[in-house]
């Protein structure tokens, strides 16, 4: 068991879930149509090859988005829709120190830092797979740290995470 210095940041809980299929409008049948989620906006990036709509259930600081995802191109990288759920996004308290402390412990990052995400937070993401350089990794799993609001942060610190 390796010994880790004190984390200068918290997990507060699951920010989204990102859902990915050739064709969102099948995956809007069972998440909007059959489970009642509702559509709050959509997001597309020729750069991310993504054409998605951005649904949520729960409510206030605690809700969780679901996002439906499908390639603007199939055929391009990204490929959003080749691993169907794409990637899980977690609220972190203090983004940018987690970066770094992740970053000085070998965890590898997906290239393009610390931007702007499709729901307008501070987001960056964390590689599925290592590399000599960065030997820690998501091991298959895109994860994606999202920096919380403020009122995202009180709640979980008024419940006692």
């Amino acid at each position: 068991m390796t010994t880790v210095v004190q984390r200068p940041f918290k997990v507060l809980g699951i920010q989204q879930i990102a859902i990915g299929g050739l064709d969102k409008h099948k995956l809007q049948q069972l998440w909007v149509e059959m489970l009642g989620l509702e559509i709050t906006g959509t997001f597309k990036s020729e750069r991310e090859n993504v054409d998605e709509d951005i649904c949520v259930m729960g409510k206030g600081p605690f809700k969780v988005e679901v996002d439906l995802m499908q390639p603007l191109d199939p055929d391009k990288k990204p490929a959003v829709h080749a691993t169907p759920l794409n990637h899980v996004g977690l609220w972190i308290d203090d983004l940018p120190a987690a970066v770094g402390w992740l970053s000085a412990q070998g965890v590898r990052f997906a290239p393009g830092g610390i931007r702007k995400g499709a729901a307008g937070f501070d987001i960056c993401f964390l590689h599925p797979k290592s590399n000599d350089e960065f030997p820690i990794s998501g091991e298959g799993v895109l994860i994606e740290l999202v920096q919380a609001p403020v009122e995202v942060v009180n709640a979980f610190v008024a419940m006692g995470a």
